[in-house]
């Protein structure tokens, strides 16, 4: 073969390898309850942006901590709050400088019953036998129920009635299935029930529930990792997160 057309073959050859996608990858991603149908959204739509694949663990976000802690073998945390990116980061599990605030949450109480929910009042009267609230101590959700009963000075008066999800998945389903008459839930998870009663609590009755996402060490290697975090702050991420009631992010 002539030099000429060896290297036009081989020059031919390169340019094909160059102009390549890159191969699809795969990211696992922790992330809160709460978050979970916005989620699942959003990596549809990363996937089909992308040709990445995204594999999902859902849970309550100190349960999920925990499991990073312990070695799981997650590459992106989405939190419920901003502590446990926090932590990660100082413990060495985390990627320093990649934290930020994906979405910031409300609060919502919830019934299935379209004449139970009626403001602040359906709290302070009590006239339910049971109140779905998420575990305070693992689910920033919990948390902010509680306090948003100490503001309004009906806790005491509340807590026989109070019954814990594990997260606020399990929360919301305890309402769903009318095992709680009434819940206070994520309400990206009630923004498109056709059914039953609700009222958004004001955000001055707990502190705000910022939600923040960080690249895990594990992920510090993946280019999947990077780019669904880059994702997540896009426009198309945006109005997922809008159309599930969460506030803006970083």
């Amino acid at each position: 073969m002539p030099a000429l057309n060896f290297l036009a073959l081989a020059l031919a050859a390169l340019a094909v390898t160059l102009s390549a996608p890159a191969p699809a990858a795969e990211v696992k991603v922790a992330v809160a309850a709460n978050f979970t149908e916005a989620a699942n959204e959003i990596g549809a739509l990363f996937a089909k942006a992308s040709g990445h694949k995204v594999v999902y663990s859902f849970g309550a976000s100190g349960q999920l901590y925990a499991q990073i802690a312990q070695a799981a073998p997650y590459e992106v945390f989405l939190s419920a709050d901003r502590d446990r990116p926090a932590q990660a980061i100082a413990a060495g599990l985390a990627v320093p400088g990649s934290r930020f605030t994906y979405a910031t949450g409300r609060l919502a109480l919830f019934s299935i019953d379209p004449d139970k929910v009626r403001g602040e009042a359906t709290l302070r009267q009590g006239r339910f036998a049971k109140l779905a609230i998420a575990d305070p101590a693992a689910a920033p959700y919990g948390a902010a129920a509680i306090e948003t009963m100490q503001k309004l000075g009906v806790y005491e008066a509340l807590r026989g009635k109070i019954v814990q999800g594990a997260n606020i998945a399990q929360t919301y389903q305890f309402v769903a299935t009318g095992n709680a008459e009434v819940g206070l839930v994520a309400l990206s998870q009630v923004t498109e029930a056709g059914k039953g009663s609700r009222w958004i609590v004001p955000e001055e009755l707990h502190t705000v529930i910022a939600q923040d996402a960080v690249l895990l060490k594990t992920g510090a290697g993946n280019p999947a990792a990077r780019a669904y975090l880059t994702f997540l702050k896009g426009p198309e991420a945006a109005a997922v997160k809008d159309r599930f009631g969460y506030g803006a992010g970083d």
